[in-house]
């Protein structure tokens, strides 16, 4: 997992703006495969609340989520 790719993706996911998966892989030049593997390793391994919305078809956090990164 490519820590700047997490980074992009929890952005994305609190400005609302990740859009359909297929979407989200186009923001991120990844495959959506691989955008399914960086959401689940966030939900499982990080705990991010992470859902996805059918209605607005954007990623959201359930609740307020922050990662912290530093060593």
């Amino acid at each position: 997992m490519d820590i700047r790719v997490i980074i992009k993706v929890h952005e994305l996911i609190e400005a609302e703006r990740t859009g359909t998966p297929k979407e989200l892989s186009n923001k991120l030049g990844l495959s959506v495969r691989t955008v399914f593997n960086y959401i689940n390793f966030m939900k499982l391994e990080l705990n991010a609340p992470i859902t996805f919305n059918t209605q607005t078809k954007n990623y959201y956090y359930e609740r307020k989520c922050e990662l912290c990164f530093n060593g």
